[in-house]
C-alpha cells in the first residue's frame, strides 16, 4: 500500500464476511473505528438455505446478497475482495495470496468451516457439499438432469441408477436434503413426468452414528425418522461409506449405483490454526480465552466457526449461525470499549434462542433445551426465524413469498438445468436408447 492511502493503519481487520464477521463489522459501524473486511467472495451466503437453491426451492440471489451492498452504508468500512494465506502475528499483518498484506491492530478472524472427508479428499468432486453457490448449482443440476434423463432411459438398471440420491451424514444438513429431494422427486413426478413412476425413487440417508440428529433430543430424532421414512427416504444408521466414485459409493462390500450424492457427514475449521501457527483442537477450530481472544493474543479475536469457545460447563459451543452472530456482536462490542479507553471484562456467554432443522412440509423439529416443539408449529417457527435471520428486508420478502407460492401450489420455481453448468463435473451416462419412447408409467 502507498503511505498515502488512508487505509494504511487500518485499526480493525475481519477476515470472513459470514455470519460472524458481517455482525462484527455492523457492530462497528459507524463507531470511529476503521474496518477492513476482505473475503475470497464477493458475497454473503446465508448457508442454512443453501439446500433449498440445490432442490430447486430458491434462487442463489435469494439468499445471497454482495457484502459491499451489506456494508456499504457505513463509511469507516472498507470491504477488499482476496484471499488470505497467512498472518504474521509479530509484525500485525495478513498475508494475502496476491503477496501484498494488510496491517492490523487488531485482527477479527471468522473465516468459518468447510466440509471434512476425513482424510478422503478425492471423493469431493463426486459428493460435493453444501457450503457455496457453486456447490448448491452443481447438485442440482444433477439432480434435475437425473430425471431428465430417467424419463428417456428404458433400461431398468440406467433408470435404477439415475433415481438413486445418496445423502451422507444425518446431521441437520442431511435431514433437510434427503426430506427435500424426496419431496421435489413427488412433486415433479405427480405433476410433469410421465414415464416415470414415483415408486422407483429411492433417496438414501446414510449415517454412521447409531442414529441421526445426534445433537437433538432422541424423541425429536425418532419423529425425524419416522417422518422421513413415510416420505420415501430409506435411512441407514450405523453404516459407514467406505468408497465414493464417479457412480456409485459403498457401504462395506455393498456397492449402491447413484446418480447424485450429497456429502454432509462433518466440518472442519478453516486453516487459520495454520496460519497463526497455533494447534487447532476439536474439528480444527482454534481455543480461545473466555473474551474470544488468541491466548497470548489480546489483539486478535476469533469467532464462529472457526473458535473452539465452551460455556459455563466447558461443553463447545456448536457451530451455529445464532452463536457466530452473538460472538461477531461481542467482539465488536469489545472492540469499541477499547476505543473509548473503557476496559470489558465480561466474558462471552452463548444465550442458546434454540436448535432446529426441518425435514419436510409441515415438519420441523426444535430444541428450546427446557422445551421441545415439532410437527407443523415447529415448521412455522422455523420459516420464521430463518425469513427473520436474512440480511435484509427486501430477501425477507421475496423468500416469503416464494415459500407461500409454493406452499399452496407445491411447485417450485427455480427448476431450471444450465446446460454449461457442471458440464465438466457430471458424471451420468446417457441413458440407452434416448430417443426411445418407454411405455408410461404408472403413479
Amino acid at each position: 500500500m502507498s503511505t498515502h492511502d488512508p487505509y494504511t493503519h487500518s485499526q480493525v481487520v475481519i477476515i470472513g464476511a459470514g455470519f460472524a464477521g458481517l455482525a462484527c463489522a455492523k457492530g462497528l459501524g459507524k463507531s470511529g473505528i476503521t474496518v477492513t473486511v476482505v473475503d475470497r467472495r464477493n458475497h454473503n451466503l446465508f448457508q442454512p438455505l443453501l439446500y433449498q437453491v440445490a432442490t430447486a426451492a430458491l434462487s442463489p440471489a435469494d439468499i445471497a446478497e454482495p457484502v459491499r451492498r451489506t456494508l456499504g452504508r457505513y463509511d469507516n468500512i472498507r470491504v477488499l475482495l482476496g484471499e488470505v494465506v497467512g498472518i504474521d502475528s509479530t509484525g500485525h499483518r495478513v498475508l494475502l495470496k496476491d503477496g501484498t498484506s494488510l496491517p492490523y491492530d487488531d485482527l477479527v478472524i471468522a473465516t468459518g468451516s468447510e466440509y471434512n472427508y476425513f482424510g478422503n479428499d478425492g471423493w469431493k468432486p463426486f459428493a460435493p457439499g453444501l457450503k457455496t453457490i457453486h456447490e448448491a448449482r452443481l447438485i442440482r443440476h444433477r439432480l434435475l438432469s437425473a430425471f431428465e434423463r430417467a424419463e428417456r432411459a428404458t433400461d431398468p438398471a440406467i433408470r435404477k441408477r439415475l433415481l438413486t440420491f445418496a445423502i451422507i451424514g444425518g446431521g441437520p444438513t442431511g435431514v433437510e436434503m434427503a426430506g427435500a429431494i424426496s419431496e421435489l422427486a413427488r412433486q415433479m413426478i405427480h405433476h410433469d413426468f410421465k414415464a416415470i413412476n414415483k415408486n422407483e425413487v429411492d433417496v438414501l440417508l446414510i449415517e454412521a452414528g447409531p442414529r441421526i440428529l445426534a445433537a437433538f433430543p432422541e424423541k425429536l430424532a425418532a419423529y425425524a425418522h419416522a417422518y422421513l421414512t413415510d416420505i420415501g427416504v430409506r435411512v441407514l444408521t450405523g453404516r459407514s461409506v467406505t468408497k465414493i466414485d464417479a457412480d456409485s459409493l459403498s457401504l462395506g462390500d455393498e456397492r449402491i449405483e447413484t446418480s447424485c450424492i450429497v456429502w454432509g457427514a462433518g466440518v472442519r475449521a478453516s486453516p487459520a490454526a495454520r496460519w497463526l501457527g497455533v494447534e487447532g483442537g476439536q474439528q480444527g477450530r482454534i481455543p480461545v480465552e473466555p473474551d474470544l481472544s488468541l491466548p497470548g493474543h489480546p489483539d486478535i479475536a476469533v469467532i464462529g466457526d472457526t473458535a473452539l469457545a465452551t460455556d459455563e460447563d466447558g461443553k463447545p459451543l456448536p457451530a451455529l449461525a445464532q452463536v457466530a452472530k452473538q460472538q461477531g456482536e461481542y467482539v465488536a462490542d469489545r472492540l469499541r470499549h477499547k476505543l473509548t479507553g473503557r476496559t470489558h471484562t465480561a466474558p462471552f456467554r452463548f444465550h442458546n434462542r434454540g436448535n432446529t432443522a426441518v425435514i419436510g412440509r409441515n415438519a420441523a423439529i426444535f430444541d428450546f433445551g427446557s422445551w421441545t416443539l415439532k410437527g407443523r408449529m415447529a415448521w412455522f417457527l422455523w420459516a420464521l426465524v430463518h425469513v427473520y435471520l436474512l440480511v435484509n428486508f427486501e430477501k425477507r420478502l421475496l423468500v416469503s413469498i416464494q415459500w407461500i407460492t409454493r406452499y399452496f401450489t407445491r411447485q417450485r420455481s427455480a427448476r431450471l438445468i444450465d446446460e454449461n453448468h457442471g458440464r465438466d463435473d457430471d458424471t451420468s451416462e446417457p441413458p440407452d436408447k434416448p430417443f426411445e419412447n418407454p411405455p408410461a408409467a404408472g403413479r
